[in-house]
């Protein structure tokens, strides 16, 4: 008998197992129907409060203030877009300003080029013409001072030629002969 086990040392169980009674408060309600009873009264509460109303009004409020910063941040955006739209009008509007000065100043290089060069052969022009009146007037003044000593050498010649060739006797002669013809003229 050693080898068998005995019935007080080994229970088996077979089938559903025992089924106890839950213990009853007041002996009217069990565990689970207190927990059930308690979330009615609850939900009751939070009903009779308005809380879902309240908990709707606050909700409806965080709506609106996100609408409001959504729209907020919309008319940001359309501004944003507004100043960079003006922005990009400047910057085209002085792109084409500086196109313009850089041609006029172009333009009026060139035209002071053209200018310094008209003036610089209106400048020669002009200094060669006094360059060429300073020469006239040289030759001029070289051909009277030629004249004038060719007078006086021609008057010293022919003084010294009157002086050769005329004497006393042929000067009374030839002012008598002046003075005659001076009385007939007359």
């Amino acid at each position: 008998m050693a080898d068998q086990p005995t019935a007080a040392a080994h229970v088996e169980h077979i089938g559903a197992p025992e089924h106890h009674p839950e213990p009853a408060t007041f002996g009217l309600l069990a565990a689970p129907q207190w927990i059930a009873l308690a979330m009615v009264l609850v939900i009751a509460l939070l009903l009779w409060k308005r809380v879902p109303a309240l908990v709707g009004k606050a909700l409806d409020k965080k709506i609106a203030g996100i609408r409001a910063e959504l729209d907020e941040a919309e008319q940001l955006r359309r501004d944003a877009e507004t100043l960079k739209a003006e922005y990009e009008a400047k910057a085209a509007a002085a792109d084409a300003e500086r196109a313009t000065l850089l041609e006029r100043a172009r333009h009026e290089a060139e035209a002071i080029v053209e200018q310094a060069r008209t003036d610089t052969a209106s400048l020669i022009e002009r200094r060669t013409r006094m360059a060429e009146d300073k020469i006239a007037a040289a030759e001029r003044h070289a051909i009277e001072e030629v004249r004038a000593r060719a007078a006086r050498a021609a008057a010293a010649a022919a003084a010294h030629l009157i002086a050769d060739k005329l004497t006393p006797e042929g000067d009374k002669a030839m002012v008598d002969k002046t003075i005659a013809e001076l009385g007939a003229a007359h």
